[in-house]
């Protein structure tokens, strides 16, 4: 495979697990290309074309030629400078890295962070928020968030990618897809009575069962272990953590258990107000499994991948 075919492959797939159907993708799509065509001169150099092929802002090609054909990977949750000076040395001591794959967005990829963000409301309303509501919670926070990133140092790692010209790129709502998928699909072919059983569940996980090695496993954050479960959801998808506001409205929406990968304090907070249980499956765990679903498939394919910075490698194809 080349680097073009291996982000190609993401964006397929994280459009085959994306919470919104073929219709609402397409729409996006076709946005970005009549947004396109309406620009001339500047604005439309400066224009970011991969907006065209892919509903997903926060991954991104970020350096490199896309035809290079690719035998090995360096792959791991942060990529900074220090992963890229890893690459080069590996290199040097003749394990060829051909291309890096961070998770977390880099470079353009983490200037659209805010971007995918909407796609929590079509989260939301699935779990039962009326879509007005959900509008109206998200939108303040994608605000919030596009404040945020506008003031990162983004393109620090790709600037020494790209001095030692490293191919790289940034895979993540296709990621975040595909563990959200699969972790609720095994909630929805298992029985859950207290909140124990949610654990039980995530520790029989590879990735999560390696994590607690170093104490970094599934915990019950709000909550304890023998209360009632109830209605359980995960929230692993949508670019970063969404409005604290939303919690009230899930649990009017009958949502007893919260599975997610992490919980700023302020949501913390209103999770316990609304008396809901919050479970931290854990982070690198759960960044982990929606990379390994996209890597088993390089894998098929022959290609070797070196997991480092948080990642956890686990292969499914055995």
């Amino acid at each position: 495979m080349n680097i073009a075919e291996i982000y190609e492959l993401a964006v397929k797939m994280g459009i085959e697990s994306d919470t919104r159907d073929e219709e609402k993708i397409d729409e996006l799509l076709n946005d970005s290309k009549e947004e396109y065509e309406k620009l001339e001169g500047k604005e439309r150099e400066v224009f970011d074309k991969q907006k065209l092929d892919s509903p997903f802002d926060d991954s991104r090609l970020l350096h490199g030629d896309k035809t290079r054909e690719v035998k090995r990977v360096l792959v791991g949750i942060d990529i900074t400078t220090g992963e890229v000076l890893l690459s080069d040395r590996l290199n040097d001591k003749g394990r060829q890295i051909d291309l890096i794959i961070a998770h977390h967005p880099r470079g353009l990829g983490l200037n659209g962070l805010d971007d995918v963000m909407h796609l929590q409301k079509d989260l939301l309303t699935k779990w039962g928020v009326s879509v007005n509501v959900a509008e109206s919670l998200m939108d303040e926070r994608i605000k919030e968030v596009e404040r945020k990133v506008k003031g990162a140092n983004f393109n620090q790692s790709v600037d020494a990618a790209k001095l030692l010209d490293i191919p790289m790129m940034c895979i993540h709502t296709p990621a975040d897809n595909l563990v959200n998928e699969f972790l609720t699909n095994k909630i929805e072919s298992t029985e859950f009575h207290k909140v124990k059983d949610v654990i039980d569940m995530l520790n029989d996980i590879p990735e999560y069962h390696e994590t607690r090695k170093y104490g970094d496993g599934p915990c019950v954050l709000v909550g304890n272990n023998e209360r009632s479960a109830g209605k359980v959801v995960v929230e692993m998808t949508g670019g970063t953590q969404g409005s604290k506001k939303s919690y009230e409205k899930l649990s009017q929406a009958g949502v007893g258990t919260l599975i997610g990968m992490h919980l700023a304090d302020g949501h913390r907070k209103e999770v316990e107000k609304h008396h809901m249980n919050y479970v931290i499956a854990g982070h690198m765990a759960s960044d982990s499994i929606g990379l390994n679903l996209f890597l088993d498939e390089l894998e098929k394919e022959g290609i070797d991948i070196i997991p480092c910075s948080g990642f956890v490698r686990h292969s499914r194809n055995s």
